[in-house]
């Protein structure tokens, strides 16, 4: 009965490839009907420049140079959600920002998070403060200081003026959120079809 028995399988992997097909379909639909991201436009980034937005990546990085010389950089990417219900953004954002003054090789680094929980304004915190010596070498043994959370709390809210004063403030923050909702929405739906393009070509 061997031929039988191969029949049989291909049968069970013909029914299986079918319900997996329906099923990709299904969530196609679904995410085509719902697209919560895609119709709503991003804001503007002011004078940050998009410098990477690869299609096959998750993050994005954007840049601005002052005339003095100074730089800012920015490299943010989507966390996990943080809000299940009807938040518009559920997603957070992780953000590293990093400054560094003309004529210096020494970087300041904050890591960051941006949120949305359904509210007009978004929820921005600062994890970390660090100072880095030298932007050619980043030690991981290298002390870089407290916790945000334990420095003083005059001084947390300078350095978030200080953010503010280069950018870092609510628009930008919910340009940078929605775009990434967008650019991750896109790389899913991306992903469904192309794997419901290969099912159907070796059906």
């Amino acid at each position: 009965m061997p031929r039988v028995t191969q029949v049989l399988r291909r049968a069970c992997k013909a029914i299986e490839d079918l319900d997996l097909l329906k099923i990709l379909e299904s969530e196609l639909s679904h995410e085509l009907s719902a697209m919560r991201f895609q119709d709503d436009k991003v804001g503007s980034f002011g004078d940050f420049v998009l410098e990477w937005d690869s299609p096959l990546s998750q993050d994005v990085v954007l840049r601005k140079k002052y005339s003095s010389g100074e730089e800012v950089a920015v490299s943010a990417l989507l966390g996990r959600d943080t809000f299940q219900g009807d938040g518009r953004l559920p997603g957070e954002a992780l953000l590293k920002i990093c400054i560094k003054k003309p004529g210096l090789s020494s970087i300041l680094k904050f890591d960051c998070v941006a949120s949305n929980r359904g509210g007009s304004e978004p929820d921005f915190d600062i994890r970390n403060a660090h100072y880095i010596p030298s932007s050619s070498r980043v030690d991981t043994s290298i002390y870089r200081g407290p916790l945000f959370s334990d420095l003083d709390p005059a001084l947390q809210h300078e350095l978030r003026q200080y953010l503010a004063a280069r950018g870092i403030e609510e628009k930008f923050t919910n340009s940078l959120l929605l775009h990434l909702h967008q650019k991750e929405q896109g790389q899913y739906m991306s992903w469904l079809q192309k794997l419901k393009d290969m099912m159907v070509e070796n059906q």
